[in-house]
């Protein structure tokens, strides 16, 4: 074991925390509140954290800070951790549960990435088993064993991790940048109306001249949900779920295998806009499809729409990312059985403009998205080999 002694987790720690029960506000005031939709994404954006009111007592026991980790202690996301890498003024959540590592025992930066890893995610499946609504107690959280080799070991490996995590970030930095510029041309010539030539375009009630108002359902050749997975983790096909999508982002890493047939329409495309469309939290979000995917659908609580050939593919996958917040509050039914109908997302209203301006759109956003989604596909390389790593720097079968 990289000529070290085993141990656990909770035996490096200084504490152990279940999280704060409160409710998340959007108003600046107070901490922030870290929640497990927080630290689910590979990376964690502080921006889109949310804040939080807390007595002064109960903040300084529910404090974060950096080499804090935090982890997952309930649902589906059960397992999924973060080291806290930054100095921020934030608390946690109630379903979180937080390691606080005694540096006088370990490097905080090593346990945490081991905690970060496939390898736990892997442990605390492992012992809370098939359960419909997992749950894992904070000692099963920390009976987690993993060799501890000398401090300097230690070090040297969060180190070669970290360069992983180096790059992961600057290319999330760059996707993030792409996507922006496309998305502020968007916004620019189609939601503030400053296109090329419109000092010279007549605009009555918000509709340029040559443009026209048209239904979703007009502009898509597929409009429906998908199917429901028979979930198979040694079967070929993938199944995205609503927690792949978030940020106007799609993430394949939370997607699932499965083994259940389907119609080819129900392939995922590319330039197919996925929309999520069931329960509280996750409806309404939006991402697209920026490049081919074999053997993948989305289940039924995602409803895939394909633009109609002739339709600008990144023209219409901007109109519904700028939909997101409406189509968030359209849904229709009991708390947390709330649902987004096909026929709502069908009549959504965009407008269209005129094929020119249409084509100078997709020809400036094609490359931009292009690129993004090749960064993306480098970042899943990247992960892939980070974890497949870990285990031989852990063991020794690498030396550091």
């Amino acid at each position: 074991m990289n000529g070290g002694t085993l141990t656990t987790l909770a035996n490096v720690c200084e504490s152990v925390r279940y999280g704060y029960t409160a409710s998340a506000i959007s108003e600046p005031y107070g901490p922030l509140f870290l929640r497990i939709t927080d630290i689910v994404p590979e990376s964690l954006d502080w921006e889109s954290v949310p804040y939080c009111l807390i007595e002064d007592d109960d903040r300084k026991r529910f404090t974060l800070a950096v080499g804090d980790i935090v982890v997952a202690r309930t649902g589906a996301t059960v397992g999924y951790a973060k080291l806290i890498r930054d100095a921020v003024d934030a608390v946690f959540a109630s379903y979180l549960v937080r390691f606080r590592v005694d540096p006088k025992l370990a490097d905080p930066a090593y346990v945490g990435r081991l905690v970060e890893s496939q390898v736990y995610k892997s442990f605390v499946q492992s012992r809370i088993g098939g359960a419909a609504q997992p749950n894992a107690s904070a000692p099963v959280l920390g009976a987690f064993e993993f060799a501890l080799p000398s401090r300097q070991s230690q070090q040297r490996i969060a180190d070669i991790l970290s360069a992983y995590d180096d790059l992961i970030e600057n290319n999330r930095r760059r996707m993030a940048l792409l996507e922006d510029t496309a998305r502020q041309l968007y916004r620019e010539w189609f939601v503030r109306l400053r296109f090329p030539g419109h000092e010279h375009t007549r605009i009555t009630n918000g509709v340029p001249e040559g443009w026209e108002r048209k239904a979703i359902e007009q502009l898509a050749c597929y409009l429906n949900r998908g199917i429901a997975p028979h979930y198979d983790d040694e079967a070929e096909g993938l199944v995205i779920n609503q927690k792949c999508i978030r940020a106007g982002r799609l993430d394949l890493s939370l997607a699932r295998r499965q083994s259940r047939e389907y119609t080819p329409k129900r392939q995922i495309q590319h330039g197919d806009i996925l929309v999520n469309s069931t329960g509280e939290g996750t409806l309404g979000r939006v991402a697209q499809v920026l490049a081919p995917i074999e053997n993948c659908t989305v289940d039924t609580h995602v409803t895939i729409v394909r633009p109609a050939a002739g339709v600008g593919i990144h023209y219409i996958g901007q109109a519904l990312m700028e939909w997101e917040p409406r189509l968030s509050t359209m849904g229709r039914g009991a708390t947390n059985q709330t649902e987004l109908s096909r026929r709502q997302i069908g009549d959504v209203q965009i407008l269209v403009p005129q094929r020119l301006l249409l084509q100078q759109f997709e020809d400036f956003a094609a490359p931009s998205f292009r690129q993004a989604w090749v960064l993306m596909e480098q970042n899943a390389k990247l992960r892939a080999a980070r974890d497949l790593l870990l285990p031989r720097l852990m063991s020794g079968e690498i030396a550091v």
